[in-house]
């Protein structure tokens, strides 16, 4: 019961703190002019949205680091490598991101850092994150619980590293494109997470990762009281590359790296769809959807954007509850 109340109380916290802290963020982006600039190729539903607030991920990012350092400082959660390995990949992420939304809102356009500065940050990100893991006693092991099969990829596990960081990251930012999509699907597989991590991890010192995950959830849903449909803010770059990033930590540092597969289903099969449309395109001069990434698809057969919303959330939903049977059952 103890457990549960900890989780309960984490979410809570995380909530309230972002709810205030979002209000007076609004006002302060709006009065910054920091705005989003939305794609013609979107249609005239998403012209109205043009003027936004961005970088909203500030919302979630600021006060789930806060808490976070405040529960460890107060003794409430005991402080280690991995917690600090999880935190470091989020604020680090969230600073790339931010420089990506200033960029594009800068330029008045849609480029930002380009792709060779995106991978190395990444690559430097990755090798510390590499270096932090080893130092703190993790081996560099997958392990397919299911199966009973154990990996050991030696040094090789800094590329798998790098690869799940840079895919995850990548994948949350291909998902958000419609209001409230990426920060609800991103609530729904953290707080499964939070739960494998409880029932797995609990007694072997991932306690941190799992209040930390439970935090985040809350500070997503008071995220969502502004970012879903119509939204005042969207969370940008700035929210859905440190989101990403720190879905693949925690799950790295779990060692439920399969698992993510299943919790972050829906970002795989949206990443997949702009993969498979591209691939049409180019070899084949042929569409496979309507337009891609899979949501704006189901916009264009005419479905309304809180619509799709919903159909995305209860898919993520039902690949989270199947995931932690996965993760902790199975």
């Amino acid at each position: 019961m103890l457990v549960l109340a900890k989780a309960v109380l984490s979410i809570m916290l995380g909530f309230s703190v972002s709810v205030v802290f979002g209000y007076f963020a609004i006002k302060w982006l709006k009065k910054k002019h920091i705005r989003q600039q939305v794609s013609n190729t979107l249609g005239e539903r998403h012209k109205k949205k043009n003027g936004t607030p961005t970088t909203g991920g500030i919302i979630f990012i600021i006060p789930t680091v806060l808490i976070m350092i405040a529960l460890v400082l107060t003794g409430k959660v005991e402080f280690s490598t991995n917690l600090f390995i999880v935190l470091f990949v989020f604020i680090t992420y969230a600073i790339f991101g931010y420089i990506d939304d200033y960029l594009i809102i800068k330029k008045h356009n849609n480029e930002g850092l380009s792709i060779f500065w995106k991978l190395v940050l990444q690559i430097i990100v990755a090798l510390v994150f590499f270096y932090m893991f080893l130092s703190s006693g993790n081996e560099p092991i997958v392990d397919i619980h299911t199966l009973g099969i154990k990996l050991d990829l030696g040094w090789l596990y800094g590329m798998f590293l790098l690869f799940v960081l840079v895919g995850s990251s990548n994948a949350v930012n291909i998902t958000d494109g419609l209001d409230g999509l990426a920060g609800g699907l991103s609530a729904i597989a953290f707080f499964a997470f939070g739960l494998i991590t409880w029932g797995a991890d609990w007694a072997s010192g991932n306690e941190s990762i799992a209040i930390f995950c439970f935090v985040l959830v809350g500070s997503l849903v008071g995220f969502l009281v502004y970012n879903c449909y119509p939204a005042k803010i969207f969370m940008g770059d700035t929210g859905s590359l440190s989101l990403g990033a720190a879905l693949a930590s925690v799950a790295i540092i779990t060692n439920h790296e399969v698992t993510l597969i299943i919790v972050a289903g829906v970002f795989v099969i949206e990443t997949l769809s702009v993969i498979i449309q591209w691939i049409a395109i180019s070899k084949f001069h042929t569409k496979v959807l309507l337009m891609a990434p899979l949501h704006h698809h189901f916009e264009k057969l005419g479905w309304s954007e809180t619509d799709v919303v919903r159909l995305f959330w209860s898919a993520g939903l039902l690949l989270s509850m199947a995931a932690i049977g996965f993760g902790v059952w199975i």
